[in-house]
């Protein structure tokens, strides 16, 4: 027995004896335990560091090295182990190219981890601040980015593999352009949202004028945005179409300029043109929300004397400028009764000479 166990660490395969190989396979069960020794010994360590900090980022880094398993240990201790063996070059080129793989795909899920736990924390801040629009434009771009992520590690890879990346990315980028022409429309919607996103037009609660439709914006999704009109009805428009049109947003403006005109008859005097001026003057005055610009007597109407007055409503509200405007036409009808100033309506005079 004994002299079958010293024959077969005296035999030599490849140039190295049963001794070689018993000794690297050693250092293989050894560099596991090892390694797997250090991950439990580091993990005790920052579990202890965590629950004494109120961040979160060392919770991350302890859930993130328990993603390491056994499989990544037994190629490193491989690797190291057939440093001290001479194998033929086939042999040691598949343990590299295993450990090669391994190490990129451990790499690969690092990055898209820590790409995750960022943004997540950026999404759960946009869904309780009730920015839904924004949170899904986040996912669209994290799952592109570490789809762009793996597909530059698989490149890598296959680069170090011996294959000629520039043929195949050649090919899948004529591959790309056809899905890219097939989903043209769909991607364009996606794009249109990340540029929305990234711009900021408008945003949720909004309200916009978009051609003939006008109401509040209510959802921005990954491929139309509704709007609330004010009929009560809903309207869905593409991202597509508002990223390419002219949007009028109310939201952001402070004041609103108010223009409007009213005639009188054409026998009212010059003294009740004048006293005009004055009580419109004094009723826009009045009115809470109005700061009053400019009053003029304009123009000789076809069938009146017309006056243009111009007011600014310190409100971005329509309600606020409808009730501002009933308050002050109101006011002029009540003044200009008092006065006995008449507003003109259509009238047509027939001079008849014999």
């Amino acid at each position: 027995m004994a002299y079958n166990y010293y024959a077969l660490l005296n035999i030599e395969v490849f140039n190295n004896s049963g001794q070689d190989y018993l000794t690297a396979l050693i250092m293989v069960f050894a560099g596991i335990i090892v390694l797997k020794l250090v991950k439990n010994v580091v993990l005790l360590r920052m579990k202890k560091i965590a629950k004494k900090t109120s961040t979160d980022i060392d919770d991350f880094v302890v859930n993130m090295l328990n993603q390491l398993h056994w499989p990544l240990y037994f190629l490193i201790s491989v690797y190291i182990a057939l440093q001290f063996l001479v194998l033929p070059g086939i042999v040691q080129k598949i343990f590299n190219y295993a450990l090669l793989i391994g190490v990129m795909y451990y790499i690969v899920k690092a990055i898209t981890a820590v790409f995750d736990y960022g943004t997540a924390k950026i999404i759960r801040k946009r869904e309780e601040s009730e920015k839904e629009h924004e949170a899904h434009v986040i996912k669209t771009l994290a799952s592109i980015v570490k789809g762009v992520v793996w597909a530059v590690a698989i490149l890598m890879v296959l680069s170090n593999l011996g294959f000629n990346v520039t043929t195949l990315v050649a090919g899948l980028g004529i591959g790309g352009l056809a899905i890219a022409f097939a989903f043209q429309k769909i991607l364009e919607d996606i794009f249109s949202s990340i540029s929305i996103y990234f711009d900021k037009p408008f945003q949720v609660g909004d309200f916009i004028i978009v051609g003939k439709h006008l109401g509040v914006v209510k959802k921005i999704g990954i491929k139309s945005t509704r709007i609330q009109a004010l009929q009560g009805e809903e309207i869905v428009i593409s991202n597509r179409e508002l990223t390419s049109t002219r949007i009028q947003n109310f939201k952001q403006m402070e004041k609103r300029r108010i223009v409007f005109g009213f005639g009188v008859t054409y026998d009212t005097t010059n003294a009740k043109l004048k006293k005009a001026v004055e009580i419109v003057n004094d009723v826009v005055k009045k009115a809470k929300l109005a700061e009053l610009d400019r009053v003029h007597f304009k123009e000789f109407g076809d069938f009146s004397l017309n006056f243009e007055v111009v007011y600014y409503l310190k409100s971005k509200e329509y309600n606020d400028y409808m009730d501002t405007q009933q308050e002050i036409n109101l006011g002029l009808k009540e003044a200009f009764e008092k006065e006995k100033i008449e507003f003109a309506f259509p009238t047509q005079t027939v001079l008849l000479s014999k």
